[in-house]
């Protein structure tokens, strides 16, 4: 046996032993689905009547809007992007559709009325963002209060009953046994994961979320992902818009307030990073079903609502927390490596 090749061998591995533990990499694998599955036990046993087949599927039916706006939000900021506007813009695309359907418009049309609506916010978010160089969180922060006072305008104040809403299946139907909400949920997961992860939109959503400048100088567009990122986020926020509205068969011009933190919290505890580049949508999803979980678990124990915002309030600092060590151990073990 050659010495000099098995001194080769005994070298590497005990480089191997003394590699750090990869946080990150762990979380992002295996520690958010550990997370879920701990509260789901923990919710089993202390919230009366919680591991039921229908609360299961109340609360995939309660979670369909956040997780759709989640999904949106994901591609934002894998690009180190933000959009606080994802609430105000349900609230505006539901009152679109609503008018839409009352107006007489079959219900097809009515739909993509509304998520046209919301992909055209996302447009001027997109647009404002990417060719004016202004901060996501500035523009975001203004269309926000713009489209809220929009919906309010749209409506004069009051919620528009419409009890004989044309897509109100959207929101309140079932296909074999499951609620019509959860499969359009779990269409929007399919296509988004398919679009990031086998096509080369999305390996450049995470170049740019990576280093736009060395995006920029490998050929991609940089001005065009990131305002098709806004429209996407807009038109999941419409398409949440108007399964919100045919739920409550109505016009509401205060839905969606406080959502975009759900579902920001949601992208974030699903481990995308608000540095941008990195995350999954599958952990998004997981994300967002731990916030539903807890919100339910919550109820059932009769929590009272002020403190379940504060536990809420918790959840969101824990997940920023989260990505911020994340962050620091990812750069940590680049240095380390070299």
């Amino acid at each position: 046996m050659n010495p000099e090749k098995t001194s080769d061998t005994a070298l590497r591995s005990d480089m191997l032993e003394k590699e750090p533990f990869d946080f990150a990499k762990w979380w992002d694998r295996v520690g958010i689905l550990v997370v879920l599955l701990a509260l789901v036990a923990l919710m089993a046993i202390i919230a009366p009547n919680f591991a039921r087949v229908d609360n299961f599927l109340n609360i995939a039916r309660a979670i369909s809007v956040n997780a759709i706006l989640a999904a949106g939000l994901t591609l934002v900021i894998l690009t180190a992007g933000i959009d606080l506007s994802v609430g105000s813009i349900v609230a505006v695309s539901g009152v679109v559709s609503v008018l839409a359907a009352m107006a007489g418009i079959p219900a097809p049309v009515a739909v993509i009325a509304g998520m046209a609506a919301g992909a055209l916010c996302g447009v001027v978010n997109g647009a404002l963002t990417a060719y004016l160089a202004l901060a996501p969180f500035i523009v975001t922060l203004g269309t926000m209060t713009f489209l809220r006072g929009l919906a309010y305008t749209m409506t004069a104040g009051q919620p528009i009953v419409a009890s004989d809403l044309n897509f109100k299946a959207l929101g309140n139907g079932y296909l074999a046994g499951v609620p019509v909400p959860v499969i359009v949920m779990l269409v929007v997961y399919v296509a988004v994961w398919f679009l990031l992860e086998r096509t080369r939109y999305g390996r450049h959503v995470y170049a740019v979320g990576g280093n736009a400048e060395a995006a920029q100088l490998a050929g991609v567009r940089v001005k065009r992902v990131v305002t098709s990122v806004y429209v996407i986020a807009g038109a999941c926020a419409g398409l949440a818009g108007v399964i919100f509205a045919a739920r409550v068969i109505s016009a509401q011009p205060t839905a969606g307030t406080g959502y975009e933190l759900d579902a920001i919290a949601a992208v974030v505890l699903g481990g995308t990073s608000l540095a941008g580049g990195r995350g999954r949508i599958v952990g998004t999803l997981i994300g967002s079903v731990i916030l539903g979980v807890l919100s339910t678990g919550l109820i059932l124990m009769n929590v009272p609502f002020f403190t379940q915002l504060l536990i809420k309030g918790i959840v969101i600092i824990v997940a920023v927390a989260i990505d911020s060590l994340k962050q620091r151990q990812f750069i940590f073990s680049r240095i380390f490596k070299r």
